[in-house]
C-alpha cells in the first residue's frame, strides 16, 4: 500500500486546491531575477508553509519554459551545497519533483524505500531517511513550478487527508501569488535562503549562562549551524579534538581538523541535516584516541556531544572514518560524482550530455568554461560550449585530430589527460593555445570507450589553478562517464535523425486553400523518448467542393511505427483519390495492412466533406470519435459506431454516419494523445475540450487548435503523440 502513496494520490484524497493562510507581505511584484522587487512574496511563503506543515526543509523550483527545466529559486532548512546538485531538474527526469509538474498531481514518497522503488536514481544521491511531497503550483493559465517539502524520518510513511490539504492550498496559495504579481519570475542562479526555526526558549537572552553550565560538564560540547560551520565550542571539547576555540570557530570540523577529514564524517552531517535523525559515530584522533561523536539536529542547527569512547578489549584499535587529506576525495565530491553518474545514465541526445555537463560539471569543479567535442572524420567537432565567445568555438571547430594548436589532438590519440595550472605552463607548449581566450587553466579530459576516441572534454578557468591529485583522479574518471553518455547519444541522434526524418517526410508539407473550409493542424511528438510515432493525418481535396479529412495512429513510438504510418496514409490517399467511400476506403486500407502482415495495430477516421451539400460522411476504424460544435446548438462528441482497429480482422465493415455541416460548423479530428491525461478521466477531459471548442467558435482556427491543446496539456509535457486536425465551414463564395 505505501507504493500506491508514491505513483499516485488516491482520489478523493486531495481537498480543493484552497489557500489555507496568506502570506504576509503580499503585493509586491515578482519581477524575476535573484533579489527582485517580489522575492520576499516567495521567501514568506516557503518559510510559512514550512513552519505551518511541520516540515523539516522545503523549496521551491520555477519553471523555466524555454530550457524545459525545474530551478530552485528559495531553499529553506538544508544548506545550498547539499541541495546543489538538485538546483536544475530537467521537466523529463524521473524524480518527484518533475513527475508533480508533468503529470500535475502530489507526488508523496514516505520513506527511503518507497524512494528506491520509485525513484532509483534520486535515491542512489540521496542515501537518506526523510519523507517528501511535491506538488504543482497552480495558475490561472499555467502552472508555474513545484513546491517541495520534506519531514524528518520519523514521519509516519502515510500522509493524512488533512496533510495533503495543507500541502496542495499551501501550492495554490503560491501559484495564486504568481499569477498575482506580474511577469514571471525568472530563476535564480543561486537559490536564495530562508529561515524557518522555531523560537527556542531562551532566543534572544544573554547566553552566559547556557555558555558557564557546559563549560562545567566533563564532556566536550559544540554546536553545528546548518552549514557545518562551528558557531560554539566549550574548552573540554576543544581540548579532546586536540585545537584551541578560536581555530575552530567558523570553521567545518572536517576541513579544520585533519584526522577528521574523512568522508564518513562529512555523510555523517548530511544525514543529521536531511533525516534530522540522532545521528554517532566513532573517530580515532592520532596516535590512539578513540572519540565518539553524538550529533542532536532540529531546525536550527546540531547540537555535538564529545565523549572518550573506549577502545575494544583486547583488541587493537578499530578502524575508524580516518585517512590523510589526499587519500580519497572529499565526500561532497564524491556525492558529486555519484549524482552526475546517475544524471548521465539519463541522458538521451548530446545536447542532453552538453546540458549537463555544462550545469552541473562545472559548478561542481569551479570551471567557468566547456568545450566539449566529437571525433568525425578525423576532425574535433565542436558539440557543445559554454564560457566562450562564438568567434573561438567557431575557430576551435573542425581542428584536425593531429592537430598542435590545442592539446586536444595529443589527449585523444594518447588517452593521456592533460592538466595546465596557469596560462605559461599552456603557452610552454602551446603557444597559440594560450592566446585563443582569456582563461588562465585548463584540463583537457580525453573521451574514450573501449579503446575507441570518441571525442575531447576540456574544462578551463578564469584564474590560475592547481589540479591536485584528487581533482585530476575524479575528473578522469567522470571523463569515462561523460566518453559512455556522449557516444550512446551520438548513436541515439543518429536514429532518431532517420526516424524523425522519415516521419517529418511522410506528414504532409502543406495543407490545401479550400473555399468555404478553414483548415488548422497540428502534429506533436511526445514530450519524453524517441520523439517520433505513428500518429498521422491528411487533408485530401477530391474534387471542387469535396475534401477528405482523416486522422490515425499506429501502434508504437519507433521506425517501425513511423514507417508503416506512411505506408497507411499512402494507401488511404490513393483509395479515397480513386473515388472510394468512406467505409471502403478504410475496408481497402485493412486489406493492404493484412497483406503487410505487420504486427502493429492501427485506428483511423475517415471524414468525406461535402462543401457544396453542407454534409460530412464518417467512418472510424476504433478511433476517438471527433468533437461538434454547431453555432446555436450545444456542443459534444459525434456518436459513431466504430468498426474494429485496422489489422484486427480480414474483412473489415465500417458503419458511417452522416453529418449536417451548416456554415460556422467546427469538427475536430483527434488522437487520444490528446485526452489520456495521467490521472483524469477521459469522458470529463473531452467533455471539457467540447466546451472550449464552443467557446472558442469566434476565434481563428490556428489559435483555437493551440488553445484546446494547451488545455489538457498546460505544461506541454504531453505523454504520447498527438494529431489534430480543426474544420471550420464557412459560406461558400457565389460560382
Amino acid at each position: 500500500m505505501v507504493l500506491v502513496w508514491v505513483t499516485r494520490v488516491v482520489p478523493g484524497a486531495n481537498p480543493p486546491l484552497r489557500p489555507v493562510a496568506r502570506p504576509a507581505g503580499r503585493g509586491a511584484p515578482v519581477t524575476g531575477g535573484g533579489e527582485h522587487a517580489g522575492a520576499g512574496v516567495l521567501d514568506r511563503a516557503l518559510a510559512d508553509t514550512v513552519r505551518r506543515t511541520g516540515a523539516s526543509a522545503g523549496g521551491i523550483y520555477l519553471l523555466d519554459e524555454p530550457t524545459r527545466t525545474l530551478g530552485l529559486a528559495v531553499l529553506c532548512g538544508v544548506p545550498v551545497e547539499v541541495a546543489w546538485p538538485w538546483r536544475r531538474i530537467p521537466l523529463s527526469s524521473p524524480a518527484p519533483i518533475s513527475d508533480a509538474v508533468r503529470e500535475d498531481r502530489l507526488v508523496w514518497v514516505g520513506s527511503q524505500d518507497d524512494m528506491a522503488r520509485a525513484y532509483p536514481s534520486t535515491a542512489a544521491t540521496l542515501p537518506y531517511r526523510f519523507a517528501l511531497a511535491a506538488a504543482p503550483l497552480p495558475g490561472r493559465s499555467r502552472l508555474w513550478g513545484a513546491l517541495l517539502l520534506m519531514w524528518p524520518a520519523s514521519h509516519p510513511d502515510r500522509a493524512t487527508r488533512r496533510e495533503q490539504g495543507h500541502v496542495t492550498s499551501a501550492a495554490a496559495l503560491i501559484g495564486r501569488a504568481l499569477d498575482e504579481h506580474g511577469p514571471p519570475p525568472v530563476v535564480p542562479d543561486r537559490p536564495r535562503i530562508v529561515t524557518a526555526p522555531e523560537p527556542h526558549p531562551y532566543t534572544g537572552r544573554v547566553p552566559e549562562a547556557a555558555a558557564d553550565y557546559a563549560e562545567r560538564l566533563p564532556e566536550g560540547a559544540l554546536a553545528l549551524d546548518l552549514e557545518g560551520r562551528i558557531t560554539f565550542v566549550t574548552s573540554a571539547a576543544a581540548a579532546m579534538l586536540g585545537s584551541e576555540a578560536g581555530r575552530l570557530l567558523g570553521t567545518r570540523p572536517w576541513q579544520s581538523l585533519p584526522w577528521l577529514d574523512a568522508p564518513l564524517v562529512e555523510d555523517h552531517y548530511r544525514t543529521a541535516v536531511i533525516s534530522r535523525d540522532p545521528v554517532s559515530f566513532v573517530a580515532l584522533r592520532p596516535p590512539d584516541r578513540r572519540l565518539r561523536f553524538q550529533l542532536y539536529p532540529d531546525a536550527s542547527g546540531i547540537s555535538v556531544r564529545i565523549t572518550h569512547a573506549p577502545s575494544p578489549g583486547g583488541e587493537a584499535p578499530a578502524p575508524a572514518p580516518v585517512r590523510e587529506p589526499t587519500a580519497a576525495a572529499q565526500v561532497g565530491r564524491l556525492y558529486q560524482l555519484v549524482h552526475l553518474a546517475a544524471a548521465m545514465s539519463e541522458t538521451v541526445g548530446v545536447r542532453d550530455v552538453v546540458e549537463l555537463v555544462a550545469d552541473q560539471i562545472l559548478p561542481a569543479f569551479g570551471a567557468d568554461g566547456l568545450v566539449l567535442s566529437a571525433a568525425d572524420a578525423g576532425r574535433l567537432r565542436i558539440t557543445g560550449s559554454h564560457g566562450y565567445d562564438p568567434r573561438t568555438v567557431e575557430r576551435l571547430d573542425g581542428l584536425p585530430l593531429d592537430t598542435d594548436l590545442t592539446p586536444a589532438g595529443e589527449v585523444l590519440t594518447s588517452g593521456v589527460p592533460a592538466f595546465f595550472a596557469s596560462r605559461e605552463e599552456m603557452a610552454r607548449r602551446y603557444p597559440e593555445a594560450a592566446r585563443i581566450s582569456d582563461k588562465q587553466a585548463w584540463a583537457f579530459l580525453p573521451l574514450v570507450v573501449s579503446g575507441h576516441p570518441v571525442g575531447c572534454c576540456v574544462l578551463s578557468y578564469e584564474h590560475p589553478r592547481t589540479f591536485t591529485a584528487d581533482e585530476r583522479a575524479v575528473l578522469t574518471s567522470l571523463a569515462g562517464l561523460i566518453a559512455q553518455a556522449l557516444d550512446r547519444a551520438r548513436l541515439y541522434d543518429a536514429v532518431h535523425d532517420l526516424a524523425h526524418g522519415l516521419q517529418q517526410g511522410l506528414l504532409p508539407r502543406s495543407l490545401p486553400v479550400v473555399p468555404g473550409l478553414r483548415i488548422a493542424a497540428r502534429y506533436l511528438p511526445a514530450s519524453h523518448g524517441m520523439d517520433i510515432g505513428g500518429d498521422f493525418y491528411d487533408v485530401l481535396v477530391l474534387d471542387q467542393g469535396t475534401v477528405a479529412a482523416v486522422i490515425g495512429d499506429v501502434q508504437g513510438h519507433n521506425v517501425a511505427a513511423a514507417a508503416l504510418m506512411g505506408q497507411v496514409r499512402t494507401a488511404i490517399h490513393a483509395h479515397a483519390t480513386a473515388g472510394a467511400a468512406p467505409d471502403q476506403v478504410l475496408a481497402r486500407t485493412n486489406r493492404v495492412l493484412a497483406d503487410l502482415e505487420s504486427d502493429l495495430l492501427v485506428s483511423c477516421l475517415y471524414a468525406h466533406i461535402d462543401l457544396a451539400r453542407g454534409r460530412a460522411t464518417l467512418a472510424s476504424a476504433g478511433h476517438p470519435p471527433p468533437l461538434l460544435h454547431r453555432p446555436g446548438r450545444p456542443p459534444g462528441v459525434v456518436a459513431l459506431d466504430p468498426a474494429p482497429l485496422l489489422g484486427v480482422v480480414d474483412d473489415l465493415s465500417c458503419p458511417v454516419t452522416g453529418l449536417a455541416l451548416v456554415p460556422g460548423t467546427t469538427l475536430a479530428l483527434y488522437t487520444d494523445g490528446l485526452t489520456e491525461v495521467p490521472g483524469a478521466d477521459v469522458e470529463e477531459t473531452t467533455a471539457g475540450l467540447a466546451r472550449h471548442l464552443a467557446e472558442g467558435s469566434g476565434q481563428d482556427p490556428e489559435v483555437l487548435i493551440d488553445a484546446l491543446i494547451r488545455r489538457t496539456w498546460p505544461a506541454g509535457r504531453h505523454t504520447d503523440d498527438i494529431a489534430m486536425i480543426l474544420l471550420r465551414t464557412t459560406a461558400l463564395p457565389p460560382p
